[in-house]
């Protein structure tokens, strides 16, 4: 039996994510951090790990924000609801505690 393209290519996408989440480099962040409910918490965690962080390729701002965007999107539909409004939250609250509008 042939396996499908679609079946082919959605579990090198789960590699593909799995393995840079595993090795990136980018930030060390805090075991859990995306987890919490505070979206207040969750910016001040982030916006600390990128400005620590010797080894990002562009400014903490970006770093910071670029690694909650690539969490939201790789948790996907397995990630609840409420956890979405509060992820999606915490990318305003990162704006401000890095003082952009």
């Amino acid at each position: 039996m042939k396996r499908s393209r679609k079946g082919a290519t959605r579990s090198k996408t789960r590699r593909w994510s799995a393995k840079v989440t595993k090795h990136s480099v980018a930030l060390d962040l805090d075991r859990d951090v995306f987890k919490s409910k505070d979206p207040h918490k969750i910016a001040v965690l982030l916006k600390l790990s990128a400005e620590r962080s010797t080894r990002r390729k562009g400014t903490p701002y970006q770093s910071a924000m670029s690694m909650l965007n690539f969490y939201i999107n790789r948790a996907g539909s397995n990630l609840p609801g409420t956890q979405k409004r509060v992820l999606e939250q915490a990318k305003d609250e990162l704006r401000d505690v890095f003082g952009r509008t």
